[in-house]
């Protein structure tokens, strides 16, 4: 699609957006948009499509929730490569940390309601956009992917930027969050064999075996929902298969509440081996437990990665290790972050060339190394990435299902996932699987 017909259509949608807008205020009057939680060289810009300096001036206003570590580092190094590709256009970084996710959502809520978005924003692909697409508030964006990136992203991962058919999103990494990590020393002196670990119950075995030998068998919080959410939702994957899960994401909840009570009672007798403070510490600290030596499996996304790494004298391979919840292990349990392209654009080619830079090689190379995450690209070259992140991207590029995540705002729609969440909040306090089975086939 040429640069001409993409203006065409930019002009059509606004004049519709006013309508949007009005669908869209409806929507966070009534359904307040929620995250769900939490949390080489490529031609970009070579063709007259994406600009390349031919909007000078403009300046490309993004939105995000990067403002620490190694996610600010990951966003200057995308910015820099940006900047040095397409040296005409200006940046104002723009950031709005807090609340994991819920700042940004409620600031760009507001601007896309007042036809006043940014240039782009951070968001997670999959169910978080459709709130957006519902209101006509996002442009289609995959005819500015770099033309290699369409064969190099896998399927799960362009369903997910294109929840109503068109591409709206580009997304620019993946952790993995079908993760067990665990202390190589503590689970051998407790006597457990990880490669006999076949089965999620096989994996809570493990932890009562851990706490015998006086260790805590997961390190865990339970201070936020979306913590026991995410376990549980690897947990059912692992019992019932990564179809099932689909299934009660589709809404199919009623059909499958043997399976769902029969994952929410593993999860509960489970938190008979969390570490005693599990209500009042984050995840990191929680996680703190595996590094120092007193827990011994710890479940969480690849960024809890970050914190071994970051660890003096605890290597890779040697202090610590994964492996893929059992029953998961060719299931991909995606959390992306990807950007879009908001109708009403200010800055429509510096945008454009934004959205065409984030899909080349270059700019995933340069981003997640930092990030602690892989490159949604499955043609990225390994070299600057770490051994254990390597062994992830040799994980994704092996996965035979790519699912998303309820708890990081892609499997289901926003107001959604909320009542699902809120739903564990009160899990985590009473640990009744009948009443929490009954309450999420009611949510449906």
């Amino acid at each position: 699609m040429g640069k001409e017909k993409r203006l065409s259509r930019r002009r059509y949608l606004q004049g519709t957006a006013a309508a949007g807008a009005v669908a869209f205020a409806g929507c966070a009057e009534d359904e307040e948009i929620d995250d769900g939680n939490g949390d080489g060289n490529g031609d970009a810009g070579t063709d007259d499509d994406t600009g390349n300096g031919d909007g000078d001036g403009e300046e490309l206003e993004i939105v995000h929730w990067w403002t620490a570590g190694g996610e600010e580092q990951a966003l200057n190094a995308l910015l820099d490569g940006y900047q040095e590709e397409y040296p005409d256009y200006e940046i104002e970084d723009n950031p709005a940390p807090g609340g994991a996710g819920a700042a940004i959502d409620a600031a760009i809520q507001t601007r896309v309601i007042d036809e006043d978005p940014p240039s782009t924003f951070q968001i997670w692909p999959g169910e978080a956009l459709r709130p957006y697409t519902d209101a006509g508030a996002l442009e289609p964006v995959g005819d500015l992917w770099e033309d290699d990136a369409h064969d190099a992203y896998v399927e799960g991962v362009v369903d997910a930027a294109s929840p109503e058919g068109d591409i709206v999103s580009v997304p620019i990494n993946i952790h993995r969050l079908n993760n067990v990590f665990y202390n190589v020393e503590v689970v051998e002196d407790a006597g457990i064999d990880v490669d006999a670990i076949d089965s999620p119950e096989d994996l809570v075995d493990a932890f009562a075996t851990a706490e015998d030998a006086g260790y805590v068998g997961l390190a865990q919080q339970t201070q936020e929902p979306w913590g026991i959410l995410q376990f549980w939702e690897v947990i059912f994957t692992g019992q019932h298969g990564a179809d099932t899960y689909q299934e009660f994401l589709d809404g199919n909840a009623a059909d499958l509440e043997e399976e769902i009570y029969e994952s929410l009672a593993l999860v509960a007798d489970s938190q008979e081996y969390f570490n005693e403070d599990a209500g009042t510490v984050a995840w990191d600290e929680a996680n703190a437990d595996v590094i120092t030596g007193d827990a011994a499996f710890h479940h969480n996304g690849d960024w809890a990665a970050g914190e071994y790494q970051a660890a003096d004298d605890f290597e890779y391979g040697e202090d610590w290790e994964y492996m893929a919840v059992p029953g998961t292990e060719d299931v991909y349990t995606l959390v992306m972050d990807s950007f879009v392209m908001p109708t009403n654009n200010p800055s429509p080619e510096a945008t454009e060339a934004f959205i065409n830079y984030c899909s080349t090689i270059d700019a995933q190379e340069r981003f997640n190394p930092h990030k602690g995450s892989i490159p949604p690209r499955t043609d990225v070259p390994t070299d600057e990435f770490p051994p254990f992140l390597q062994d992830q991207m040799a994980d994704f590029e092996a996965s035979e299902t790519q699912v998303t995540s309820i708890s990081h705002g892609s499997g289901l729609e926003p107001a959604l996932a909320s009542e699902v969440e809120e739903e564990f909040a009160v899990f985590t306090d009473n640990w009744d699987p009948d009443e929490t089975t009954e309450n999420l086939v009611a949510i449906f």
